[in-house]
């Protein structure tokens, strides 16, 4: 047997109310650009619409005009999606709560995910959403993955409970001490002072 490897997600597809209800949340209030439309291919009542999350990727919604918002929760059975999570930067992760607020969004608030921090609210249908930004930025060549990954060897061996800030920079830190050369023969931690 082989693997069929995986390489990126593709896109992710929604089963949508009305129309302008996906236009107003992925767009108005997301941001991802509403890139094309047509119709559902394998159910005529169906339309598709298409939206890029920020990545070149794509979030697509069926929708149907006979269809009106839940408002309540998405099912959280097993199998089920529990929450769709989209990367904001640091700036617009600062901005989440009054943007939310204006628009009277219930949200969670900011919550200390050690690695990242997260906001929760739901969609117009009840899809919950998280809003999350990494406390980090991976060394050149390196991927969130891979520093994520190390942090995760490191917090094991010494123990700890989860993935907190000093396991991340000490990841960063053997990352680039591997990948990187030096004309040193001792690249331990100095004091010059």
């Amino acid at each position: 047997m082989q693997k069929l490897q995986s390489q990126g997600v593709h896109h992710i597809t929604l089963v949508g109310a009305g129309r302008q209800t996906s236009i107003d949340f992925w767009e108005g209030v997301l941001g991802m650009p509403f890139i094309f439309e047509q119709p559902n291919l394998d159910k005529a009542s169906e339309s598709h619409l298409y939206f890029d999350p920020g990545d070149g990727r794509l979030i697509t919604i069926f929708t149907d005009e006979s269809r009106t918002p839940v408002k309540r929760r998405t099912p959280t059975d097993t199998g089920c999606v529990h929450h769709i999570a989209f990367a904001v930067s640091r700036v617009t992760f600062l901005q989440a709560v009054a943007r939310l607020d204006e628009r009277a969004i219930k949200h969670s608030g900011v919550k200390d995910r050690g690695f990242m921090d997260s906001i929760y609210f739901e969609d117009p249908l009840g899809l919950l959403i998280e809003l999350a930004s990494y406390r980090f930025e991976p060394p050149a060549g390196f991927t969130h993955a891979d520093v994520l990954m190390q942090a995760h060897k490191v917090r094991v061996a010494r123990g700890d409970y989860a993935i907190a800030e000093v396991h991340l920079a000490d990841a960063i830190q053997a990352l680039v001490e591997r990948s990187r050369a030096t004309l040193s023969e001792d690249r331990t931690p100095k004091n010059p002072y």
